[in-house]
C-alpha cells in the first residue's frame, strides 16, 4: 500500500491553502505528499471518478495513504484534518483542550474566511474575470464585500502580527486558511493593499515564511 498524503490540486486560493500547508509540515516534520494536478479548465473536477472523491466536484481533495486511503475534501476541513494527525506539537494551531480558547479563537476566524472571504471574493472574481456578459451591480457587490471583510481583517490585525493566539498572535491555520485568497486582490477588482496597512504588512510577514512560500510556487502559475 502507497504511504503519505495524494493531493488533488489547482493554483487558485483554496488550492494553495493546503499545499501551504503540506509544504510547512513537510519543513517542520518531515511529512511526505505528492500532487496530482487537476485541470479545473477542462472540466477534469466533474469526471465520474473525482465525482468519487468529492460529490460536490470541486479541488482540492486529500487521499491519505497513510490512514487505510481515508478522503478529505473542503479546503478548511484539510487543514484541520492534517493538523490533528500530522502537527503533533501543535505548531500550527492550538491544543484544544488545554488551550481551547485559542482553539476557538482559530476555528472562528477560519470560519469567518471560509463562509465570508472566499465565497464573496470568489464571486468578485467571477464577475470582474470570468462572467460572459457585464453585470455592475454584481461585480460593485461583491467587490464592496470583500473590502469590507479586509475591513474587518484590518481591525483584528490592528496591534496583532497573527489572527489567532495570545500576545500579538501566533502564525497558525488561520492565517493559512485565508492569506491565499487575499493574495489574489487584484482579480477582485482591488487595485491595492494600502487602504489596509496591518493587512498588508500581515500577509508579507506570512510570505516571508520559507514554508509558505514553497507551498505556492509548489503548485505553478495560477489560473
Amino acid at each position: 500500500m502507497p504511504s503519505g498524503i495524494l493531493y488533488y490540486a489547482a493554483p487558485t486560493p483554496n488550492g494553495h491553502k493546503v499545499s501551504v500547508f503540506l509544504e510547512e509540515l513537510k519543513a517542520a516534520y518531515g511529512l511526505e505528499y505528492d500532487i496530482v494536478r487537476i485541470d479545473i479548465t477542462k472540466g477534469t473536477q466533474k469526471e465520474p471518478w473525482f465525482i468519487k472523491l468529492n460529490p460536490n466536484g470541486r479541488i482540492p481533495v486529500i487521499i491519505d495513504h497513510n490512514r487505510n486511503d481515508f478522503t478529505v475534501f473542503e479546503s478548511a476541513a484539510i487543514l484541520l484534518y492534517l493538523q490533528q494527525h500530522y502537527d503533533k506539537e501543535n505548531k500550527f494551531a492550538f491544543d484544544k483542550d488545554a488551550d481551547a480558547d485559542n482553539w476557538s479563537e482559530m476555528l472562528q476566524w477560519i470560519f469567518f474566511a471560509h463562509g465570508g472571504v472566499g465565497p464573496m471574493q470568489g464571486q468578485a472574481n467571477f464577475f470582474y474575470n470570468y462572467a460572459t456578459e457585464d453585470i455592475p451591480y454584481a461585480k460593485k457587490r461583491y467587490h464592496e464585500e470583500t473590502k469590507r471583510l479586509y475591513g474587518v481583517l484590518e481591525i483584528r490585525l490592528k496591534d496583532r502580527d497573527y489572527l489567532a493566539g495570545p500576545g500579538r498572535g501566533v502564525y497558525s491555520l488561520a492565517d493559512i486558511n485565508v492569506i491565499p485568497w487575499i493574495r489574489f486582490y487584484k482579480k477582485a477588482g482591488i487595485e491595492s493593499l494600502d487602504e489596509w496597512p496591518h493587512l498588508k504588512a500581515w500577509v508579507d510577514r506570512s510570505f516571508a515564511r520559507a514554508g509558505f512560500q514553497a507551498g505556492i510556487d509548489v503548485l505553478g502559475k495560477p489560473l
